[in-house]
Order: C-alpha cells, then sequence, then structure tokens
C-alpha cells in the first residue's frame, strides 16, 4: 500500500509537476493521487472539466470507482460535483446513505459503496474550468479539516488547467491568423487583389455567407492544396 503523504509533501510535489512543465494530464493524474493519499478519509479522488457547450468529462481519475460515480451524476444531470461546479464552489454529502438533495444519484452511488463525498469548484481567471471531485468509502462525514485542504489541491488544479487553456487558445489564434494569412496571399494572387482587398473580401465572404473566417480560410488553403478552386462570391464589389 503506497504510504499517506503530509498536506505540505503533497503540495510542494505538486508544485515541483507544475513547475517542470509536465503534460496536463500527467499533473492533473498525480494532484488527484496527492489528494488520495493526503486527504484524512477521501479514498477516491478525480478532476473533471467543463467543455463549451456545457457537458462534463472526467480528465483524471486515481481508480475506476471515480469514473463510475462520476458518469451517474453526468448521466443524471445531478449530484454534489455538479452542484459544486454550477453554482456552490463547494459541496459537502455526509452519510451519503441519508441523503435527499439528489435522490437518483445517492441510490446507486451508495449502492456501489459511497458513504460520503466533497465537491470543489475548479476556478481561474473568472472562469469555472471544471470540479475536484472527493469521495469516500469507509468514513460517513468529511472531516472539517478536509474543507481547506481539498481547496488548496483545487487551487493547484485550476492553475495547471487554467495555463493549459491559455496556452492552446494561443496556439489556436496563431494557427488561425497563419491560415487567414495564406488564404489572404492566394486570394491576392488569384483575383490580382492587394492585402487589405483581399482580406477585405474573405471578410465580406465570411459575414455573408455566416461562417467564421478561420473557416473560410481553411476552404480556401485546403482547396489550393488539392488543385481545387473554390467557389467564391464574384469580384463585382471589390472592382
Amino acid at each position: 500500500m503506497t504510504a499517506p503523504l503530509t498536506l505540505a509533501e503533497a503540495l510542494a510535489t505538486a508544485a515541483e509537476q507544475m513547475s517542470t512543465r509536465r503534460p496536463l494530464d500527467e499533473v492533473l493524474h498525480h494532484l488527484v493521487s496527492m489528494a488520495q493519499r493526503s486527504l484524512p478519509g477521501v479514498d477516491h479522488a478525480g478532476i473533471s472539466i467543463t467543455h463549451a457547450d456545457g457537458s462534463i468529462e472526467t480528465i483524471a481519475a486515481t481508480d475506476d470507482l471515480v469514473l463510475k460515480l462520476d458518469h451517474l451524476q453526468y448521466e443524471m444531470n445531478e449530484g454534489p460535483c455538479l452542484d459544486a461546479i454550477r453554482d456552490e464552489g463547494v459541496v459537502i454529502v455526509n452519510h451519503a446513505d441519508r441523503e435527499q438533495r439528489w435522490p437518483r444519484f445517492t441510490e446507486r452511488a451508495t449502492a456501489l459503496g459511497l458513504r460520503s463525498q466533497m465537491g470543489v469548484r475548479l476556478y481561474a481567471n473568472q472562469q469555472t474550468l471544471g470540479g475536484l471531485n472527493l469521495y469516500a468509502t469507509q468514513v460517513d462525514e468529511i472531516d472539517p479539516d478536509v474543507i481547506h485542504m481539498a481547496q488548496l489541491f483545487a487551487s493547484h488544479a485550476a492553475l495547471a488547467l487554467g495555463h493549459a487553456r491559455v496556452e492552446q487558445n494561443l496556439l489556436q489564434a496563431m494557427t488561425s491568423r497563419q491560415r487567414i494569412g495564406v488564404a489572404v496571399g492566394i486570394v491576392m494572387e488569384r483575383y490580382g487583389l492587394d492585402e487589405q482587398r483581399a482580406f477585405q473580401y474573405l471578410a465580406r465572404v465570411s459575414q455573408n455567407s455566416n461562417v467564421k473566417l478561420r473557416e473560410i480560410a481553411d476552404e480556401v488553403v485546403d482547396s489550393t492544396n488539392e488543385k481545387q478552386i473554390v467557389p467564391l462570391e464574384p469580384l463585382a464589389d471589390e472592382a
């Protein structure tokens, strides 16, 4: 059995993982492992993330029970972790077999062995990023001291997710600019326009077709690479 860690040891190790710029999934799996080993009474831990379409996905878990309990909440659209993410920030469940707030979830969760639970929202840069989900199968009550400790882990997880999203957004923005620049060059060559008018032309096509400029640029570039001609709008207004 893996030896338990003190909170200081766990957080120090988590900070070291983040400072070495390891892959996000590795950092998050390490965080849930540290939470499981250092938070009294917590037997299982996981991290969920929110997507733009409103869906929620578990991306790090200490074991299969976390995935099952998380999935139950997603499937039923109810549960402590969902409420923590969407509304309350922190949700505690003691004596899960007596819990009445989410009857469908707790009935099935207690059948899987759940006795108590805690959900903590992951929040960074004024955005909800997901949640830290903690489950207990050996004790009926979450120790009050665990609440503050869990929030420290949540802060680390939110920081890691926040950095990852910023880097992802920057990469996407850079890629978009590059693709649009290439598309502008193609339109300049094809129709004999200067750079400004070529960009305005693509922007007009995007507006008139209600399609994002990046998608128009992708179509122009991809079709050119495939030696095809994109049927863009007539150039009458560009003359």
